[in-house]
């Protein structure tokens, strides 16, 4: 009687399209909705996200530079693309090497990618935290990245919008008032896409959102910033998504394309 009743309330969620926001608050629901999900294709990460990341949800992907924090971003990107869905990245430093993208077999007719500020460690110092014109030069450009994530996910459409964050320190990172996050959780909140944050540390997510925790090591080849290439990955990835009950570690060796 319980599990036809709990069925009946499934369907007339669906129907309503409510399904991926207030089920997530039941939590006698063991099993993940494939459809509230979104693959990242890698096995082992799959597996420990109960289908992969989700939808409607704010995630984030954090840890210190060379943990694999770019390289699983690109391998959503690819496995998003591939399975004929669009997705946006916004690259608030306009770091993105598209080399590093095409290798990762994404479809680049499936990818917004909305250029920021290129702004070299010269320029800002750097970017660590400070007064003055290279200082302000940084405000605005994260300013004007938040606001081009906020446009993108109120436009919709998009399987993955991410903002890529992950060369800002955390003190600067941290001054941010808590409404941009709420902003954020609202605009993507009931919908199909998975925003995801990139960031140094665990920074802001939804209440079903996750973070993934990246400790890896990251070995390149070339000799300088723009012909480095990703030779081999080791990582590990610790999980933290209280509302889906997923919590734990997995590691990650040699399951991605680039």
């Amino acid at each position: 009687m319980a599990n036809h009743a709990l069925a009946v309330l499934e369907t007339a969620l669906r129907a309503r399209k409510l399904d991926r926001t207030l089920t997530t608050a039941l939590p006698s629901l063991e099993r993940t909705d494939p459809a509230a999900v979104l693959p990242t294709d890698v096995a082992a990460l799959d597996r420990a996200l109960r289908g992969g990341l989700p939808r409607g949800q704010l995630s984030e992907i954090t840890g210190p530079r060379s943990s694999g924090r770019t390289t699983l971003l690109l391998q959503v990107m690819s496995a998003v693309t591939q399975r004929g869905e669009i997705v946006a990245l916004v690259d608030t430093f306009d770091r993105l090497d598209m080399a590093s993208v095409v290798a990762a077999g994404a479809d680049l007719s499936r990818l917004l990618w909305v250029r920021g500020q290129a702004i070299t460690r010269a320029q800002g110092s750097g970017l660590r935290p400070q007064v003055g014109p290279q200082g302000d030069l940084v405000e605005r450009t994260i300013d004007r990245a938040l606001k081009a994530l906020n446009l993108v996910l109120q436009a919709g459409g998009f399987s993955v919008v991410a903002i890529d964050l992950a060369d800002v320190p955390m003190a600067v990172l941290r001054r941010l008032p808590y409404t941009t996050w709420l902003r954020v959780q609202r605009a993507v909140e009931g919908s199909d896409t998975a925003c995801v944050l990139v960031t140094p540390e665990p920074l802001a997510r939804s209440a079903g959102g996750l973070t993934l925790a990246l400790e890896g090591h990251t070995t390149w080849t070339g000799t300088s910033e723009q012909s480095r290439r990703v030779a081999g990955l080791d990582m590990g990835a610790r999980i933290v998504s209280p509302r889906r009950r997923v919590e734990g570690d997995v590691r990650v060796r040699g399951d991605l394309r680039i």
